[in-house]
C-alpha cells in the first residue's frame, strides 16, 4: 500500500505533523536547537536522506509561505517605538552587513575559485544576503524589542535589498554585456510607488474591515491576504516577495497589538505549520553527500562557509564597537544575520541556471546554507538565553522600584456589544509584566430573564477576550440594589485599583451626560474610574488626545493614570497628544521619562479651557479624546470641570471618548 517517497496526501501530512510534534521532544533531549533539528529532520526524510518524502508542491508552497511568515512576523513584532529609536543604527548595520561580505566575497571568490568578476559579484551577493531563519527563537524568548534584535532585523532588510539589487544587475550584465542604469532607476521609481500605495491603502482597508468585522478568524484571513498581496506586488516590480511581506508587517504593525487574539492566531498558525514546513523544506534541498564527491566540493564548501560567517561576524563586531553594544548584543546580531535561506537559494539557482556557477560551486553553496543555518540557530539561542537571564535578574533587582502600582481592574460588563471593547481597553492599559487577574462584573438589579441572558453572554465574551490575550479573568455575576453599590462593594472585595465602565448614553433630553449610576459611583468610591465610549476598534486608533486640568500633578493618582494612558498608547502604537497647563507639563515629562514608557508623545500648552474646544476640529475618526477629570473638592477641581459634561455633550458627541477620574484619598 505504501511506497517511498510517500505519495498519499494523508500519509505525507501525517508524517510531517509527527515530526513537528515529536521532533522538539527529541531535539531537547539531544540539546539541539529546534530550528536546527527541523532542518536536520528535512535532510533525513528528504530525497537526499532516507527518501521518505519528496519535495513536492506542498513543500514548495508551504515553504514559500513559511519564509514570508517569518519576515512578516519579524515586522509585526517590532515595537515601532524601538524601530524609530534604532532605525539609524539598523541602516548602518545593514550597510556593514552588505559591504563587508561583498568585499570579501568578490576578491575571495576571484582568487580562491578562479572565476570571472561577474561570477565573483554573484557569489558575494550570496554572502551579503541573509535570512532571519533563527528569528522564531528571539520571538520565543520575548526579545523582539531588544536593541540588538531590532537593529539586526532592520539591517536584514537593508542587506537583502542591496544584495538582490546586486544580483539583478549581475544577471543583466551577464545577459546584455553591460550595466544598465535605466533598469536601476526604473526599479527605484517602482519601489517608491509601491511603498506609497501599500503604505496608504493597507491601513485604510484594514480600518474599514475591522470596523465591520471583529471576528478574529476573519481578521486573520484578511491580514494574511494583505501580506500575500504585498508580496505578489513586490515580485511583480522586480523585488523578492520576502521584502513585500516585511513591509506589509511594518505597515500593519500598529493594527495588531501584542495582546490581542489576532496576534495570538498569527503566532499560532506560523509556529504550528508554516515555519516548520519552511525549515524542513530547506533541509530537503541539502545534499550533504556532495562533499564526498571530491575534495574540490569540500574545499569550495569550507571556503564559502568560512568567508560568509567571518564577514557577518566582522559586521556584527564593527557594529558593536560603533554603537557601544555589549558582546551578547553582538552575538545576537551575528546569530540573526548569519542564517542563509531564501535569497541565497534564489541566487544559487539563478547563477546555475545561467551557467555562471559550476556544479561544484552550486553544491558548495548548498552545504554553506546548511552550516550557516546551524551556526545561526545555535548562536541565536545561546545569546537569547543570556539576554533573557540578564533581564530576569534585572527585573528581580528592581522589583521594589516599579513605575507605579500594577492595575487590578474591575470591568463592568452588561452588553455583549461593548464587553469585548471594554476588556481590550483594560488589557491594553496594563503593563506587559502585569499578570494580575481582571474581574469582569455583571450586575443585575432584578430577575428579568432577558437581562440575565444578555449579561451572561457579555460575561462569556469578556472571559474569551481575556483567554485570547492569555490573561486570567474572574467572572462575577452579582445581584444588588444598584450598579454603583455593586461596583463599590466588589471593588473592595477584589482590592481593585481601577474601575472601567462604558460611558452612559443619554436616553432623553433631561438625562444627564453621565447618568445617575456614574454620579452615584463617583460619590461612593475614590478608586480610579475610566469611562469609555469608542466607536472604532482600539487597534485602529492613531492618536490619544489627553486634556489635563490645572494642578493635576498634586492628585494622589497622578502617576497611575499616566501609567495607564502611556501603556495604552504603547500597546496600540498610538501617539499621545497632551494638552496641559505649563506647570503640569513639567511633572508629566518627568513621569514619562522616569517610567521609561515606549510611547511617542507631544505636549501642547493650554492657557484656558477655551483651548479645549479647538481640539474638536483636530480630532479625527481614528483618534480618542481622553479627559482627565476631578471629583468635587479635589485639588485639581475647578468650575471649568463642573461644566465639562455639557461641554463634551455639545462639542464631542461623535468622538471616541474616555473620561478618567484619578484615584484620590
Amino acid at each position: 500500500m505504501f511506497s517511498f517517497p510517500l505519495q498519499q496526501p494523508v500519509a505525507i501530512f501525517l508524517l510531517v505533523l509527527l515530526i513537528i510534534l515529536l521532533g522538539p521532544l527529541l531535539f531537547r533531549r539531544l540539546k539541539i536547537p529546534q530550528i536546527v533539528g527541523l532542518i536536520l529532520a528535512g535532510i533525513a526524510v528528504g530525497p537526499y536522506g532516507f527518501n521518505l518524502l519528496d519535495r513536492d508542491a506542498s513543500f514548495r508552497i508551504f515553504g514559500e509561505v513559511g519564509i514570508l511568515y517569518i519576515m512578516f512576523l519579524a515586522a509585526v513584532e517590532i515595537d515601532m517605538y524601538h524601530l524609530r529609536k534604532y532605525l539609524k543604527k539598523g541602516i548602518i548595520y545593514g550597510l556593514l552587513s552588505f559591504i563587508l561580505p561583498m568585499l570579501f566575497g568578490i576578491f575571495g571568490s576571484r582568487y580562491a575559485f578562479g572565476v570571472d568578476w561577474t561570477t565573483s559579484v554573484l557569489i558575494a551577493s550570496m554572502y551579503a544576503s541573509h535570512t532571519l531563519v533563527s528569528y522564531p527563537t528571539v520571538s520565543k524568548f520575548g526579545l523582539s524589542t531588544q536593541r540588538a534584535a531590532v537593529v539586526a532585523v532592520c539591517g536584514t532588510i537593508v542587506a537583502v535589498l542591496l544584495a538582490l539589487l546586486a544580483l539583478a544587475q549581475v544577471v543583466t550584465v551577464h545577459l546584455r554585456g553591460a550595466f544598465v542604469w535605466v533598469d536601476v532607476l526604473r526599479l527605484i521609481g517602482l519601489m517608491g510607488v509601491y511603498a506609497l500605495v501599500v503604505g496608504y491603502s493597507f491601513p485604510w482597508l484594514t480600518r474599514k474591515f475591522f470596523k465591520q468585522n471583529n471576528e478574529s478568524v476573519s481578521q486573520f484571513i484578511f491580514i494574511l491576504a494583505l501580506v500575500f498581496i504585498a508580496s505578489l506586488l513586490a515580485k511583480l516590480i522586480g523585488l523578492e516577495a520576502i521584502l513585500g511581506a516585511f513591509y506589509a508587517g511594518l505597515v500593519l504593525n500598529r493594527m495588531i497589538p501584542d495582546r490581542s487574539s489576532l496576534m495570538r492566531n498569527i503566532r499560532f498558525v506560523g509556529n504550528a505549520i508554516f515555519i516548520p514546513y519552511f525549515l524542513m523544506g530547506v533541509g530537503m534541498l541539502i545534499n550533504v553527500g556532495v562533499i564526498l564527491k571530491g575534495w574540490n566540493v569540500a574545499w569550495v564548501a569550507v571556503n564559502m562557509t568560512a568567508v560568509a560567517l567571518f564577514a557577518k561576524w566582522l559586521a556584527a563586531y564593527g557594529a558593536m564597537k560603533i554603537f557601544g553594544f555589549s558582546s551578547v548584543d553582538r552575538q545576537l546580531m551575528f546569530g540573526l544575520s548569519s542564517g542563509k535561506a531564501a535569497a541565497t537559494i534564489a541566487a544559487t539557482m539563478i547563477g546555475f541556471e545561467y551557467g555562471m556557477l559550476s556544479e561544484d560551486v552550486m553544491n558548495g553553496a548548498v552545504v554553506m546554507i546548511l552550516f550557516c543555518c546551524i551556526v545561526s540557530s545555535v548562536t541565536t539561542e545561546s545569546a537569547s538565553k543570556k539576554i533573557r537571564l540578564a533581564l530576569s535578574a534585572e527585573d528581580l533587582s528592581h522589583e521594589d522600584l516599579g513605575r507605579g502600582e500594577f492595575a487590578r481592574q474591575l470591568v463592568a460588563i452588561s452588553n455583549p456589544l461593548t464587553a469585548a471593547g471594554l476588556m481590550k481597553l483594560a488589557i491594553f492599559m496594563r503593563a506587559k509584566e502585569n499578570t494580575s487577574e481582571i474581574t469582569a462584573l455583571f450586575v443585575r438589579t432584578n430577575d428579568d430573564t432577558a437581562m440575565k441572558a444578555m449579561g451572561r453572554n457579555a460575561l462569556r465574551d469578556a472571559v474569551q477576550v481575556g483567554e485570547n490575550a492569555e490573561m486570567a479573568v474572574k467572572s462575577v455575576e452579582r445581584f444588588d440594589i444598584n450598579v454603583a453599590s455593586a461596583l463599590n462593594n466588589v471593588g473592595k472585595e477584589e482590592n481593585s485599583t481601577d474601575i472601567i465602565i462604558g460611558l452612559h448614553r443619554k436616553s432623553n433630553i433631561v438625562d444627564s451626560f453621565y447618568g445617575s449610576m456614574i454620579e452615584q459611583l463617583l460619590r461612593a468610591t475614590h478608586k480610579m474610574i475610566f469611562m469609555s465610549r469608542c466607536f472604532v476598534p482600539l487597534n485602529t486608533v492613531n492618536r490619544i488626545f489627553t486634556v489635563v486640568p490645572e494642578n493635576a500633578e498634586f492628585e494622589t493618582g497622578f502617576q497611575l493614570w499616566i501609567m495607564r494612558i502611556a501603556n495604552l498608547g504603547a500597546q496600540i502604537g498610538a501617539k499621545l497628544i497632551i494638552l496641559a497647563y505649563s506647570g503640569t507639563i513639567e511633572y508629566m515629562k518627568s513621569a514619562l521619562e522616569d517610567g521609561g514608557y515606549e510611547v511617542r508623545y507631544e505636549f501642547r500648552t493650554m492657557s484656558s479651557w477655551d483651548d479645549f474646544i479647538l481640539l474638536s476640529g483636530e480630532i479625527k475618526e481614528e483618534d480618542i479624546l481622553t479627559v482627565i477629570a476631578a471629583r468635587k473638592g479635589s485639588l485639581s477641581y475647578s468650575s471649568d470641570l463642573e461644566n465639562m459634561p455639557g461641554f463634551l455633550g455639545k462639542h464631542f458627541s461623535r468622538h471616541n471618548l474616555m473620561i478618567v477620574y484619578p484615584k484620590q484619598f
